[in-house]
């Protein structure tokens, strides 16, 4: 069984959500990869090195240089009359591109898997992730996104793949690219963040926010968070969301800041391996998946713990 892997990069370097999907594919049998893109010829050696890789396709066009999915979703169909499955981490860009090349290859797409039970048999989460399921595919060719916090990264190096140029065909026409906002940060990126620190509504005000978690969140080398209802009231950017709607993260360490547990965040972030939680609330929902609890102001409570450390 062939697995093509959509490989997601940025100014030149490959993303860490491909990886995890590399390892979900690998369960699958041999994987390939499409690196879809402009001037990428650096990307795919880099995606030929990683562990695993036996072949990857390159489209490389202009029509293709932001990886708009009503161009790419074309080459990945055509792609596959000779791969088995199509796997995308369960990105922005992956949710975008799949549900596309399910529907030109008339198939069920299988969303957010976690775990690969066999050629036709998937578990994921539903119902926020109260609920897990395991679902069986009678389709002939597999659509699917992955969790990227489920799966193993794949390493680096240690592959030999060979890479293969391909032909598309070029722009759709049904979309362009006019711009894009992209916020710098010295911290780490959040969904391949070990420690983050997230900050809830019971914060106030988005000077608030960034006076009591930014300083916690520098002390522990860690990526900055919100809840949906903090980034809702402006207090941080929709790149800082975690939950069913924002991003899935799993780190070592995950401080909850003035955050409820709303099932929606709970579902983004309760994989995390230690989760402290900081609230007045003793009977918010945070505190049922926290390992941690702290109750009291945390005007109080951030900056002494900052102080401490």
């Amino acid at each position: 069984m062939k697995s093509l892997v959509l490989v997601e990069h940025e100014n030149g370097d490959l993303k860490d959500a491909t990886l995890s999907a590399i390892t979900a594919a690998a369960k699958l049998g041999e994987v390939h990869l499409l690196v879809a893109g402009d001037s990428v010829s650096g990307v795919a050696e880099a995606a030929a090195k990683i562990a695993g890789v036996g072949k990857v396709h390159v489209a490389e066009d202009a029509a293709y240089a932001h990886q708009l999915a009503e161009n790419v979703a074309p080459v990945i169909a055509q792609l596959m009359g000779h791969h088995d499955a199509f796997v995308a981490p369960a990105t922005t860009t992956g949710k975008n591109v799949a549900p596309r090349v399910a529907a030109l290859l008339d198939v069920m797409q299988i969303s957010d898997v976690i775990d690969v039970v066999d050629a036709d048999t998937f578990v994921r989460p539903i119902y926020a992730g109260n609920a897990i399921a395991t679902v069986k595919s009678s389709d002939a060719k597999k659509v699917l996104t992955v969790r990227g916090t489920a799966f193993e990264k794949a390493a680096r190096d240690g592959g030999s793949g060979t890479i293969e140029v391909v032909s598309g065909s070029g722009d759709a026409g049904l979309s362009s690219f006019v711009g894009a906002e992209i916020a710098a940060s010295e911290r780490p990126e959040l969904t391949s963040a070990k420690i983050i620190v997230s900050g809830g509504r019971a914060l106030g005000s988005g000077e608030a926010f960034h006076q009591v978690i930014d300083p916690l969140a520098d002390k522990l080398g860690a990526a900055v968070g919100a809840s949906r209802a903090a980034v809702d009231a402006g207090y941080a950017p929709n790149d800082y969301q975690v939950g069913q709607t924002g991003k899935i993260v799993a780190p070592e360490l995950y401080v909850a800041v003035g955050i409820s547990g709303a099932i929606q965040h709970l579902a983004g972030m309760k994989d995390s391996k230690l989760i402290v939680a900081i609230n007045k609330d003793e009977d918010a929902p945070i505190f049922q998946v926290a390992d941690i609890g702290l109750v009291g102001d945390l005007f109080k409570l951030v900056p002494e713990l900052t102080e401490k450390l």
